[in-house]
């Protein structure tokens, strides 16, 4: 068996769960696990649930089609699948603070965070000493009033260049425009110090 990880959104409504593990189960897979959240106010479902499926390529790749032309049409679902074993690549946008970006790292070196760093990008050079301390490679990309469309230019070729999956904001101090959200929608976190676990 492989693992996958279905990640996905899409207007809320009844009867995407059952349709989902409905699925899954008639195509001989096992949910490992499961979870859901609906944004209330935007009436959006998000969910991810992570399965195994028949581990060759004919399977994932004819399981990945029926679900889309099945339940992804019915449901007007976004979906993203990916295999397990390929960790996914996150960018980490960070400005002067460091305790963020330490405890990311920290967790990432430990096995915790199981992705892969390809760079941390910074409007400002004092966290570069972090960056080379673990190993990461780090770029400055100055952002002003008068250089922020460029600057996000710059970002934007990076994150392409290096096919960036997502973006964690630790404590970036910068307002993302509208241009940049619209190439990485859903996947941008924000992280503010206050909601790191202790």
């Amino acid at each position: 068996m492989k693992r996958i990880t279905l990640v996905m959104n899409c207007p809320d409504q009844k009867g995407i769960i059952a349709a989902v593990t409905n699925f899954i189960h008639g195509n001989n897979g096992n949910i490992v696990y499961i979870d859901q959240y609906v944004d209330r106010v935007n009436a959006v479902f998000f969910m991810r649930v992570e399965c195994e499926i028949a581990d060759n390529e004919q399977g994932i790749e004819n399981f990945k089609t029926n679900f889309i032309d099945s339940v992804g049409n019915k449901f007007h679902l976004k979906i993203d699948i990916y295999l397990n074993n390929a960790l996914p690549k996150m960018a980490l946008f960070v400005s002067k603070y460091d305790h963020c970006l330490y405890d990311i790292l920290a967790r990432h070196q430990s096995g915790e965070l199981t992705v892969e760093i390809p760079f941390i990008l910074s409007n400002h050079n004092d966290l570069k000493s972090i960056a080379d301390r673990f190993d990461i490679p780090f770029y400055h990309v100055s952002v002003t009033k008068e250089s922020k469309k460029e600057a996000e230019q710059k970002q934007l070729e990076l994150l392409q260049e290096h096919q960036v999956d997502f973006i964690v904001l630790a404590r970036y101090m910068q307002i993302i425009s509208k241009d940049l959200i619209q190439h990485y929608p859903n996947k941008i976190i924000n992280i503010h110090h206050s909601f790191l676990p202790r």
